[in-house]
């Protein structure tokens, strides 16, 4: 079950592959996630010399008042993915037009995890496409269950 959902991930992306990385997160970041709290709108992963970084996801303090005075709820979030994993995350987004994307954070045996999507930015049409298919297939739903009802 997730605990925050990228909603708009998979409107504006075409994921192609998804994976599994765990985050860095402060004790009073932890409680905040598993309270829902936070937006992964507008996030991304970057990778550098530290390794897979989640970058402007918005992640509150569970008591404003007993957080650091210094505290930036949009800081980058080390992520912790195996160096093979690493390497071959690298190589793939050398292709032009793919990125890494957040798509949701959730508990698993206790440790917070983040599913992260290698992805294709789509265009509009793409978009509207997208939403007629989802818009047919409600259709088709509506129709099948009031035939079933008797």
């Amino acid at each position: 079950m997730s605990l925050i959902h990228n909603k708009l991930a998979t409107r504006d992306y075409e994921v192609l592959e998804r994976f599994e990385a765990g985050i860095e997160l402060f004790g009073f970041e932890v409680k905040s996630v598993r309270e829902k709290q936070g937006s992964l709108r507008g996030a991304y992963v970057t990778i550098d010399t530290r390794g897979a970084v989640l970058v402007k996801a918005f992640i509150p303090p569970f008591q404003a008042g007993n957080t650091p005075v210094t505290y930036n709820p949009e800081r980058q979030r080390r992520l912790l993915l195996k160096k093979k994993e690493l390497g071959d995350l690298t190589r793939r987004l050398e292709t032009p037009g793919l990125t890494l994307i957040p798509i949701s954070l959730y508990n698993k045996r206790g440790l917070i995890k983040v599913e992260v999507a290698l992805a294709k930015g789509k265009k509009k049409f793409d978009k509207r496409e997208t939403i007629k298919k989802k818009d047919q297939q409600r259709d088709i739903e509506r129709t099948v269950k009031g035939s079933v009802r008797l």
